[in-house]
């Protein structure tokens, strides 16, 4: 039994963490930390950390970056592994989150869908394979209620195509402004919003006369609450270090 610590437990994703969870024979929710206290969960809820007194396996961080500095700090207090699955995280956020790592477990991905990880690895052995002959274009569609664009998860998604890339890729956001030809090494990078889209990414690989599509669809928000779940699950007793989805594919298959 993994017992989880659920950092944004009375969030739409915490709400839903902790539904799937009570129904996993391997995973329990102890305790939960939010300044939400109006809903009524199965297991305690705190608005600081501090005053937390339950025995946890790990940490589960859906929540918000403002907490992500106390977060940490009470991990490495408490030697707990920790799942970070907030968004929209700061470079120097990352660059903490990195340091930390040096003493627990940090399990960072910016999308917990085993899905669009497995896509973003079919995209770099694609991307190998065609970068000579093809243009690499990614479009994410996403509810009207988000904010950032392009998604985290289009941005993680480019960052794993230049990783493989002999060209340094140049990651292009608008063309409008510009009236130019597509340069060879672009990424090019499209965002849509609108209506009640859970999160759909394409990536496109366009070459003379045919076209590769990979594309992933997320139909609820399911899909990032098991990926959560599978986190906590992988991470329970791992040694210090830093930790992400494609060492949890890796472990599964």
């Amino acid at each position: 039994m993994t017992k989880i610590l659920l950092s944004g437990c009375n969030g739409k994703m915490g709400q839903v963490i902790s539904r799937l969870a009570a129904e996993d024979a391997e995973a329990q929710i102890v305790a939960g930390l939010d300044i939400n206290t109006h809903l009524q969960n199965p297991y305690p809820v705190f608005t600081n950390l501090n005053d937390c007194n339950i025995d946890a396996d790990v940490i589960i961080d859906f929540s918000h970056p403002s907490v992500l500095e106390p977060l940490l700090a009470f991990a490495v207090s408490k030697n707990l592994p920790v799942i970070v699955a907030t968004t929209g995280l700061s470079e120097e956020q990352k660059n903490h989150l990195q340091e930390t790592a040096t003493k627990i477990p940090v399990f960072f991905s910016a999308n917990m869908s085993l899905g669009i990880n497995l896509l973003i690895s079919l995209a770099k052995k694609a991307a190998v394979l065609l970068e000579e002959q093809f243009d690499i274009e990614i479009i994410e569609k996403h509810h009207n209620q988000k904010i950032d664009a392009p998604s985290g998860t289009a941005l993680a998604i480019a960052d794993g195509i230049s990783e493989v890339l002999k060209t340094p890729a140049e990651y292009v956001y608008d063309r409008h402004s510009v009236r130019k030809k597509r340069s060879k090494n672009e990424i090019g990078l499209h965002a849509i919003r609108g209506g009640t889209i859970v999160g759909e990414h394409d990536i496109i690989f366009a070459g003379n006369d045919e076209v590769i599509t990979l594309s992933h669809s997320a139909a609820s928000k399911e899909v990032f609450a098991v990926g959560a779940i599978k986190a906590a699950k992988f991470m329970k007793g791992k040694p210090s270090g830093m930790y992400n989805m494609s060492d949890l594919i890796a472990a599964t298959i």
